[in-house]
């Protein structure tokens, strides 16, 4: 395997966990920010109280896109274990 092979494979690596990890984080954010205009605006300053929001909607998100995901995965396992029967 040459250097450029594992650099590429290493790219579509870090392409597909972006891929994965990205409606995660911005359902987490957008939630954490519109929790913290309501903190900011009621002066509620508890530290839980983002937590169940911020949960329940990723919770929302992995069920909403949980299939999507795991064809992803599917998908990457097969191009890598072709990539190493191919030799």
């Amino acid at each position: 395997m040459t250097t450029t092979e594992v650099l590429d494979i290493m790219y579509h690596t870090f392409l597909l966990a972006a891929r994965l990890t990205m409606p995660f984080l911005l359902t987490s954010m957008v939630v954490g920010v519109v929790i913290a205009i309501f903190q900011a605006a009621t002066q509620i300053n508890e530290q839980t109280l983002t937590f169940v929001p911020k949960f329940i909607s990723i919770l929302v998100v992995m069920g909403f896109l949980g299939s999507s995901i795991l064809d992803m995965l599917q998908d990457f396992f097969r191009q890598m274990l072709g990539i190493i029967a191919g030799g």
